[in-house]
């Protein structure tokens, strides 16, 4: 396998190396199941990107007017804005779930349900497996008899009660059980590192739509980054980010040339 690796100075930065590069370096396969099943896509073996400044204005990503398309994220999608009901960073960082949805990232990251053996553990009051906190209504809380746990702040609170040097804090999006869907998540975590002072991301997509999901992704995460590193008392660090199916769509193929140029 080939291992891509990129280094950016800002998300926009990635984004532009990252679609320059895929038009020379990826593999052309069709999908056999999923999403565009039967379809072509140009995708990487393997893809990392080290983001220095992520938190560096705009987001998105840059698309001079001579290219003559349109960016493949609006910032009202991200946002809110009109023609969206829900933002991306309240699909992100809430536990709204609508209808039909089998999940969403913020229920995974903030409405997550303490079940089986853990939750035995818990009741019991085994302090040698569980870390027991109050049933708070922010970090945990009860609906309809029902222990749920915010993911994002348990890991606040965890930092500044016991420090930056700590190994634990991932925030989990997989779950065993998502073998059974048809669709399961493409964000399977989002681990964190406190050094030097500042809050550092490291997160790990499955399956990633470079053009439209890879920007739109980063934008919601980093605003979560930037929100729990306010919250520890810390600077806003770097993003590490990795994936064994970043990938460009057929659809997406010639836009990308536009974009760069290239014919």
């Amino acid at each position: 396998m080939n291992i891509h690796m990129i280094k950016a100075r800002d998300l926009p930065d990635l984004w532009f190396q990252a679609v320059h590069d895929i038009l020379d370096d990826g593999r052309r396969f069709t999908i056999d199941r999923g999403s565009y099943a039967g379809q072509t896509r140009l995708e990487y073996d393997y893809f990392c990107g080290h983001v220095i400044h992520p938190y560096t204005m705009p987001l998105i990503p840059d698309i001079p007017p001579s290219c003559g398309i349109p960016n493949p994220v609006e910032e009202a999608y991200i946002y809110g804005g009109d023609g969206y009901e829900r933002s991306y960073i309240e699909y992100l960082m809430t536990g709204h779930k609508e209808p039909g949805e089998s999940y969403t990232y913020g229920e995974r990251l903030s409405r997550a349900p303490i079940t089986g053996n853990k939750l035995d553990w818990w009741h019991a009051d085994n302090q040698e497996i569980i870390d027991k906190r109050d049933v708070d209504g922010k970090i945990v809380f009860e609906e309809d008899g029902v222990l749920y746990l915010n993911q994002i702040e348990w890991a606040i609170a965890t930092y500044k009660r016991f420090g930056h040097r700590n190994n634990q804090m991932v925030l989990q999006v997989a779950h065993p059980s998502d073998m059974t869907l048809l669709d399961p998540p493409c964000l399977r975590s989002i681990d964190t590192r406190i050094q030097d002072g500042r809050l550092n991301f490291i997160v790990y997509f499955r399956s990633w739509d470079l053009w439209g999901g890879l920007p739109a992704n980063l934008a919601g995460i980093q605003n979560l980054k930037n929100y729990m590193a306010a919250e520890i008392g810390v600077d806003d660090g770097e993003m590490m980010v990795e994936s064994k199916g970043l990938h460009l769509y057929g659809y997406a193929e010639d836009l990308a040339k536009l974009r760069c140029l290239r014919e």
